[in-house]
């Protein structure tokens, strides 16, 4: 028989010792938009949100193509609100997590999403001279004219966005693997 002072249960683990420390090599707080990664995070952000501007400015012809362009555009420019938010308030260096991976899947998966949304786009542009009837004797085209040419500029700017999500992936994955 144990005496009473004695416990049976042994001592909870530590738990520092299953979580290893996060692996982080962007700085935190302001520092980190004076780095080329938080540069071009912010070009992402500046250059999404003319995106999903441009495209909710015009009459939308072709809603299949154009609400899958309207989806990527304000799901990475979220993402990347909180992607930056996370180095700029410090909360990397509170979450064990490899920054750097996650850094890369990231910057990789948003950069397929929005090239194909940049192509998805420039499909909905290219479109403009049909007529928005087939069976219909009138020569009412899909775009207009000013809606056309918010529409080169909204596939100028998700082309533009899409380059920024690469070089993004390609600053990552130079970080995660050094």
């Amino acid at each position: 028989m144990l005496p009473r002072s004695a416990s049976s249960m042994p001592p909870p683990p530590n738990p520092t010792a299953y979580f290893p420390p996060p692996r982080v090599t962007l700085p935190s707080g302001l520092e980190i938009l004076r780095t080329y990664s938080g540069a071009v995070i912010f070009l992402e952000i500046l250059f999404g949100t003319i995106v999903w501007i441009l495209v909710a400015s015009t009459r939308v012809p072709l809603p299949l193509l154009q609400g899958w362009v309207m989806f990527v555009a304000v799901t990475a420019w979220f993402l990347s609100i909180v992607f930056l938010c996370v180095f700029l308030f410090g909360y990397a260096n509170r979450i064990a997590v490899n920054w750097n991976q996650t850094d890369f899947l990231f910057h990789g998966a948003t950069f397929v999403f929005y090239f194909g949304a940049f192509l998805l786009q420039a499909a909905a542009t290219s479109l403009h001279h049909f007529p928005r009837k087939f069976n219909s004797t009138s020569q009412e085209k899909i775009m207009a004219d000013h809606e056309y040419n918010i529409s080169i500029a909204a596939s100028i700017f998700a082309f533009a966005t899409a380059v920024c999500y690469g070089f993004s992936t390609a600053l990552a994955l130079r970080r995660w693997r050094l």
